[in-house]
């Protein structure tokens, strides 16, 4: 409620369950980005019967900002950019994917090689790993970089509101979203 930025989630075509997940917050409380989970509850797949069945979409809504300070106010952070949401999707979609073949023991040193791949492929939105795709948001055509990985798809694009979309899911097909400004209260206890 205390974001000083409209949040996004999937519009009105979408139907399904919906419900607030993860808010990350600079060190004096102020709202940086948060998401909106869509369908099912994710699980990590090769715990989940079926996974290949889960149908979901998380939409995460990041804050653009091209200058922040710091929570102490001694120092300035990384501008805030497409590649941010992209990045906070593919870390999203990790933290729900798992290698059927991957023993327990090796899942953080697994989580972390994907978490530097993730960023690394946020940090070139315009290399090969990623295709375009032109995608509603408050019923207006806006490009996105989409691209599809094993374990699901990761988009990022920008509003016209001054807030960056990152989104990731997997049994849905990213090709038929929408996005629209959502009233966060109404996903709070």
């Amino acid at each position: 409620m205390s974001a000083g930025f409209p949040w996004y989630g999937l519009d009105d075509v979408f139907t399904g369950p919906r419900r607030l997940l993860q808010v990350g917050t600079a060190a004096d409380g102020t709202v940086q980005h948060g998401a909106i989970g869509h369908g099912d509850e994710p699980s990590i797949r090769s715990e989940a019967a079926g996974g290949e069945k889960e149908r979901f979409a998380v939409v995460v809504t990041v804050a653009a900002s091209p200058l922040r300070h710091s929570g102490d106010g001694t120092g300035v952070l990384d501008a805030t950019t497409v590649s941010s949401a992209a990045w906070l999707a593919g870390s999203g979609l990790l933290a729900h994917t798992w290698p059927p073949q991957l023993d327990h023991s090796l899942r953080d040193d697994w989580l972390e090689q994907q978490t530097e791949t993730a960023f690394e492929l946020a940090d070139d939105l315009t290399g090969p790993a990623w295709s375009m795709l032109s995608l509603p948001v408050d019923g207006v055509p806006t490009p996105f970089h989409y691209r599809e990985a094993e374990f699901g798809w990761v988009l990022a694009g920008t509003t016209d509101k001054g807030v960056h979309i990152g989104a990731y899911g997997r049994g849905m097909s990213a090709y038929g979203l929408g996005f629209s400004v959502v009233d966060v209260s109404a996903y709070m206890d």
